[in-house]
């Protein structure tokens, strides 16, 4: 059976940084402020499309809490500012990931089905949440489009976490 790495909750997350869209690159995973970082799929993906509008409509819950969001692909800019026209979201799209950082995050990756579908290889959806020590605290990794977490249930568990410093689950080696 094939096997693959994956970041393991309660360590610290190694700081990635990304271009941003009409502004200075972001760090993730800098200790200072809860982080959220969404990864999709891109341009071609009309799941995440939707996706992104959901996040949107949480984004004033989750800053609220005082977590900080952006979303990531390996898309080009160009297919970025497709994807930032038609989400029409409030929070920084980053753009660029490379291969060696999704296998660093233990993503899974995908071929393109087609060269209509997209020009390079991507990412599947994820989540991870940083907290203000910089340690990995919660994470959602998935292998396809439809698999992603319920935003609702997110922003009441961070909530949670945040209010009643609920520790960090998962992490027996």
């Amino acid at each position: 059976m094939d096997t693959t790495s994956k970041l393991h909750p309660g360590s610290p997350f190694a700081a990635v940084t990304f271009k941003q869209l009409d502004g200075a690159d972001i760090t993730f995973g800098a200790s200072g402020g809860w982080q959220a970082l969404f990864v999709i799929r891109g341009q071609h993906c009309p799941i995440c499309k939707s996706y992104l509008s959901e996040i949107e409509q949480r984004r004033e819950a989750l800053a609220t809490l005082g977590v900080s969001i952006a979303a990531v692909s390996a898309d080009s800019e160009a297919q970025t500012r497709i994807t930032a026209e038609a989400a029409k979201v409030n929070f920084p799209l980053l753009y660029g990931m490379d291969e060696a950082t999704m296998h660093r995050l233990g993503l899974y990756v995908s071929e393109p089905r087609s060269a209509q579908e997209t020009d390079h290889r991507f990412p599947e959806p994820a989540l991870f949440v940083v907290n203000p020590q910089g340690v990995l605290h919660l994470v959602d990794i998935a292998n396809a489009p439809f698999l992603r977490p319920d935003l609702d249930r997110i922003v009441r568990g961070l909530g949670f976490v945040i209010e009643k410093a609920y520790p960090i689950r998962g992490t027996v080696k």
